[in-house]
């Protein structure tokens, strides 16, 4: 049985096939494309055989039904969507309202979950940033929520008159004296960078005082930006949410 999976953000998709066990034959591709050429710029990519497609969608209800319409045509089969519960794949939502969090912060904790089965802090880092904890038996603690880096960066420049807007850069490795810019952009780029590492690192204290210890569950389109700016080793899934994805069908085989 081979399945797409896709994960579908702000800003950009991801895709990977389930093939025999494995996520195969990953892509992504920007929602700034989709929006200028239109959907089949994405289908041209995709698969035509598939048996089952699942997807995680936080770009609201109208593309899902562009999107499902389009996929479904392209792969011949019924588009399906994940939805988050109160409970399960071992998991228990903390929300009174389940259905008011992020499908995407719900499949990445199913995929962490899955691979971890201990205690867990898991952080995408995207468009927004979010950190969910969860405890040695599975219960979500919670979680924040916060700008992503590149979102830091674009309301300095919008609510200023004279930082400008500033373009995102490739990680640098280490936590050195680096951070201490000298001039603006790289001001505003160690600023964006390390308020989102200081909040991770953060969590992961206070979660230690209160006597768990938490593997770091790393991922997100940005995640590579923070990565070595983190106090402690992340575990990097840049696939997570796929991986949920992933977890969701073979647990319903």
């Amino acid at each position: 049985m081979k399945a797409l999976l896709l994960d579908v953000g702000n800003s950009r998709i991801k895709w990977g096939v389930l093939d025999d066990g494995e996520i195969r034959r990953t892509g992504h591709i920007s929602q700034k494309r989709i929006r200028d050429q239109g959907l089949q710029v994405l289908t041209t990519r995709l698969p035509r055989h598939v048996d089952d497609v699942l997807v995680s969608n936080v770009a609201g209800t109208s593309f899902a039904t562009r999107l499902s319409g389009v996929v479904g045509v392209h792969c011949d089969c019924e588009v399906r969507f994940a939805r988050v519960e109160r409970q399960g794949w071992g998991l228990s939502n903390s929300y009174t309202q389940p259905r008011r969090m992020g499908v995407d912060r719900w499949t990445a904790m199913v995929g962490a979950w899955a691979e971890i089965q201990d205690a867990c802090l898991v952080v995408d880092v995207g468009t927004a940033v979010t950190l969910d904890a969860i405890d040695d038996s599975g219960t979500h603690l919670g979680g924040q929520i916060l700008p992503g880096v590149a979102a830091m960066a674009t309301a300095l420049a919008s609510a200023t008159s004279d930082i400008p807007s500033v373009r995102p850069l490739p990680a640098r490795k280490g936590a050195d004296m680096q951070m201490f810019a000298q001039n603006t952009a790289a001001g505003v780029r160690e600023g964006a960078r390390n308020a989102v590492a200081g909040a991770v690192d953060r969590a992961i204290r206070i979660l230690q005082s209160n006597d768990y210890a938490p593997t770091t569950v790393l991922t997100g389109g940005d995640a590579s930006r923070i990565l070595e700016a983190l106090s402690v080793a992340p575990v990097h899934r840049p696939h997570l949410v796929l991986q949920g994805l992933a977890h969701m069908l073979e647990s319903a085989r």
